[in-house]
């Protein structure tokens, strides 16, 4: 099988950042919190491969736990809105009638507010942190989620070997089990690698607005909140979160254009 070169691209980017980010678990060049204003603006060398920040703190290995963390949120967020999503979105096929549409009314409502726009409110509201953050991410995954496998399973329903099923006696939350659920996931899975794409750029949001992680943790969002006063100063401390936001989002945007076919 030939996949695209785009999602090939993709791929490559991906394994990258997942890459440094589970090396960061284990291993960083030097303790991202460690201060030291003595070597504060130091220039790139062998000591600090791109310098460092104004408290002296390396910063190479500040952007290797700050992709840690923003795999990490991006990851469980969607998997959490994911999962809740796509079962209401089940529930909501299999049953129908005034369940079906509670559901996606609530799902369009969703929809009614800018979803970033909305997960900074969610955030302020349960207070700044990195597991708030996850909280409003992965709520803003859900109507998403509830209407890809909502549209996808009405279809399934249609087939002839679920009416066979129905006439056997299986129950729906049988057959949704056994016959919806695995026919649904490629769709799912493709609109996942885009919420990834979504999720890494709403957690950047979240901590530059300092509602997501917060210090001494790193996040690409925070650095580049921090940088801004620094423009004219070292504007290379901004440059280097912005190329990493940029490397992820076009790593999990790309994974999107994998046909559904090729699943």
């Amino acid at each position: 099988m030939q996949f695209p070169i785009n999602f090939l691209f993709g791929a490559i980017l991906i394994f990258f950042v997942s890459a440094v980010a589970i090396l960061s678990v284990f291993w960083t060049p030097h303790n991202y919190s460690e201060l030291n204003i003595s070597m504060k603006f130091s220039a790139p060398s062998g000591l600090h491969w791109l310098g460092t920040d104004q408290l002296g703190r390396d910063v190479v290995s500040q952007l290797m736990v700050a992709a840690q963390n923003s795999v990490q949120v991006a990851l469980i967020a969607v998997l959490i809105g994911g999962a809740i999503g796509t079962i209401l979105g089940l529930m909501a096929s299999a049953i129908g009638g005034i369940v079906e549409d509670i559901i996606m009314r609530l799902a369009d409502l969703g929809f009614a507010f800018p979803a970033l726009l909305f997960a900074i409110m969610l955030a302020a509201s349960l207070g700044p942190s990195l597991n708030n953050a996850i909280i409003a991410i992965a709520f803003i995954n859900i109507p998403i989620f509830a209407r890809v496998s909502r549209g996808s399973a009405n279809q399934i329903w249609q087939r002839e070997y679920v009416a066979a099923s129905k006439a056997s006696g299986l129950t729906k939350f049988k057959i949704s089990i056994d016959h919806i659920l695995p026919n649904i996931m490629a769709p799912i899975i493709v609109q996942a690698t885009i919420e990834f794409a979504v999720a890494i750029l709403a957690e950047a949001a979240l901590s530059y607005l300092g509602l997501g992680a917060q210090p001494p943790q790193p996040s690409w969002g925070r650095m580049l909140s921090e940088a801004q006063t620094l423009m004219y100063l070292a504007p290379e401390l901004a440059i280097y979160p912005g190329i990493c936001i940029i490397i992820a989002v076009i790593g999990f945007g790309l994974l999107g254009w994998l046909p559904i076919g090729a699943l």
